[in-house]
């Protein structure tokens, strides 16, 4: 029988203690090994040594590598981009695509995103996605509260989302706005 042990009053988690420095340290530490190409690959010992702390502290924060990509990528896409709110379906998709577009065309950011997916399978695949998924989904509620029948979440997904996820990790073909805008037009014709 386990028993849980309720902190002291006071005792919480500080956002800005110790915690919360080695956590920036580390992400930070992580940002930059993954958008360095020609540097070491990111393993817990390279990732602590340039974070500044020992590697049994990432290890056990994180357990492995895909784990704290996956943390750093859900942290790094939590919230960065805003969900518009245009009046229309259209112009919520459309100004979204180019927004989401725009940050996968950053080299850092897509640094991140190839290196999350590729070291952590479907688990850095869900880090990446998940957020984006939560504003897509926000975006098709509210066309639905106004009364209107939007794709499913699934159709958006296949329309926009991976078309975006596909060309921007795999190719070397640009997110240009015209072709964000072409993605909309194919779930949304007419």
């Amino acid at each position: 029988m386990s028993t849980t042990v309720s902190p002291a009053p006071g005792a919480a988690s500080r956002p800005g203690g110790r915690s919360a420095r080695v956590r920036a340290a580390v992400h930070r530490a992580v940002k930059e090994l993954v958008a360095d190409e020609a540097g070491e690959p990111p393993t817990i010992p390279v990732i602590a040594a340039r974070a500044g702390v020992h590697a049994t502290t990432v290890y056990r924060r994180w357990g492995t590598v895909a784990e704290l990509l996956a943390d750093v990528a859900t942290s790094r896409f939590s919230g960065d981009i805003v969900v518009p709110d245009t009046g229309s379906l259209r112009g919520d998709l459309e100004r979204y695509a180019h927004d989401l577009a725009k940050d996968l065309s950053d080299p850092d950011t897509l640094a991140l995103v190839r290196a999350t997916i590729g070291t952590g399978g479907e688990q850095g695949a869900a880090a990446c996605r998940g957020e984006r998924q939560r504003q897509l989904e926000a975006i098709l509620e509210r066309e639905q509260a106004r009364g209107e029948q939007p794709p499913t979440l699934e159709h958006a997904t296949d329309a926009v989302l991976a078309p975006l996820y596909y060309r921007a990790v795999f190719t070397d073909l640009p997110l240009t706005p015209e072709w964000t805008r072409t993605l909309v037009s194919r779930l949304l014709p007419g």
